[in-house]
């Protein structure tokens, strides 16, 4: 062999090795996160009940739903004046009123009916927003009244997917969590996922309109095959029955016959707790929308509207994740007065925003959505909490799925309120406080006398 073809077979060796060297510089730091994120999501036995494999796939559901919100508020929000985008925003309310109020009702019993396909829902519900996504793509660029039913439906599905979730994490849950501890875990991904994702969809948005609807693409689509890796006791149906969530004077004779379950009397500490969670999240979708308006005209302190919107947005989510990390640390210890004293906590913020807001604008509202985010993240847990504790087994699922279903609810009538008010700072922050108020109204005495009596009542299966 001549010297040329050592010194070119030498060469080529060299160059291999250092490409495989290059290839290992850009691999580990993936594979190196990618098993981290793998060790906290299965730990303490979550990897064994399946629990992890939920984790991920919700964070994927987070990330696909936050490209979509991004390619809608472009189009919907940010393109057009405010009076045309209020009137937008309207009609985009005004479409998905009709089908939560048609989910409330019918996804709790469509579950106890067909408790064997949740995999199957969960999957379908990410196939549809794939295919959506893509039929999207092409409404955001015009900008017509084709992209409300299309968005419609997106919601539809992706709020679906939220009550089945709820529902399957009961029977994911390993011995050595408690279900406040799950469904922090699972809610904490899906927060850091659209952290994530939000960087990313506003990359893809610079180069056109339809690509963060390409992107959610991708992600349901990973979704969907992602669905029907959770383990098969997720579509087990054993040890289940159907809630009639009411409670009963068991002295007052014999029961009556069977009716149809409804989110009546499940008990003082549920009931009252649901009330307090349909408030804060009544609150939750007014502050979206009416700050969305207020600070597009009337921008905070010296920042231009989209900094002061990302300023509450950011403060909104870290209130939400400290909540959920705090619940979790928590670990649902006397979740009535915890719920009490986030209605109290809410109260004290928007009503000092509404008095200060001519004053200290910037500062007050930020607080005011911080407090919101974390007032709602506890008190959501604590609801979790007591249906866990409250409800018995065989019902949970059941009381899980209407819950979540009212409380979806609660959110677009709380966003209908904040785009129909005139972009006053101080009347904005007076209604939210008003919103509150009804929930200390409502429940704060409720859960109280729930708390000292040991909170506990008992619902019927039926």
């Amino acid at each position: 062999m001549s010297r040329a073809s050592t010194r070119d077979g030498a060469q080529g060796n060299r160059a291999r090795r250092a490409g495989r060297a290059v290839g290992r510089a850009l691999h580990q730091p993936i594979t190196g996160a990618a098993r981290r994120v793998r060790r906290a999501t299965h730990a303490q036995g979550a990897g064994e009940s399946g629990l992890g494999k939920l984790i991920e796939l919700h964070a994927v559901n987070s990330a696909g739903d936050m490209m979509v919100t991004i390619a809608l508020a472009s189009t919907v929000f940010f393109s057009v004046p405010t009076d045309q985008a209020r009137g937008r925003v309207a009609l985009y309310l005004a479409v998905t009123l009709a089908p939560f109020a048609l989910l409330a009702p019918v996804i709790g019993p469509m579950l106890d009916r067909i408790p064997h396909g949740r995999r199957a829902a969960m999957a379908g519900s990410m196939l549809a927003r794939a295919l959506l996504a893509l039929t999207l793509s092409g409404a955001v660029v015009g900008g017509g009244l084709e992209l409300y039913p299309e968005a419609l439906g997106v919601l539809v599905a992706s709020k679906a997917y939220g009550v089945v979730r709820s529902a399957v994490v009961p029977r994911l849950l390993p011995p050595r969590i408690s279900l406040v501890k799950a469904n922090s875990r699972v809610t904490l991904s899906g927060l850091l996922a659209t952290g994530i994702a939000a960087p990313l969809g506003g990359a893809l948005h610079l180069i056109g309109p339809s690509w963060p609807l390409y992107g959610a693409f991708v992600v349901f689509t990973a979704g969907t095959f992602l669905s029907f890796s959770l383990p098969h006791k997720v579509d087990s149906a054993k040890g289940e029955g159907r809630a009639r969530l009411a409670s009963r004077d068991e002295s007052a004779g014999p029961a009556p016959a069977p009716r149809r379950p409804g989110l009546r009397t499940v008990g003082p500490s549920v009931l009252h707790g649901l009330q307090a969670n349909a408030c804060l999240r009544a609150l939750s979708g007014f502050l979206t929308f009416f700050l969305a308006f207020l600070l597009r005209e009337h921008p905070l302190g010296g920042l231009g509207p989209a900094a002061s919107l990302g300023l509450v947005v950011v403060a909104a989510g870290a209130g939400n994740a400290l909540g959920t990390a705090v619940g979790a640390w928590l670990k649902a210890r006397g979740p009535e007065r915890l719920i009490a004293a986030m209605l109290g906590f809410a109260l004290c913020a928007t009503v000092t925003a509404a008095v200060f807001y001519d004053v200290l604008a910037i500062v007050v509202v930020t607080a005011a959505a911080a407090t919101a985010g974390l007032c709602q993240a506890l008190a959501k847990l604590s609801l979790d909490a007591m249906i866990q504790r409250d409800m018995p087994e065989e019902v949970r699922t059941s009381a899980f799925a209407r819950s979540e279903a009212a409380l979806q609810m609660s959110w677009v009538v709380g966003g209908a309120i904040g785009i129909s008010l005139p972009l006053y700072g101080t009347v904005g922050m007076a209604v939210a406080s008003g919103l509150v108020m009804t929930g200390v109204v409502l429940a704060v005495r409720g859960l109280l006398s729930a708390a000292r009596h040991g909170g506990r009542a008992g619902a019927r299966v039926t």
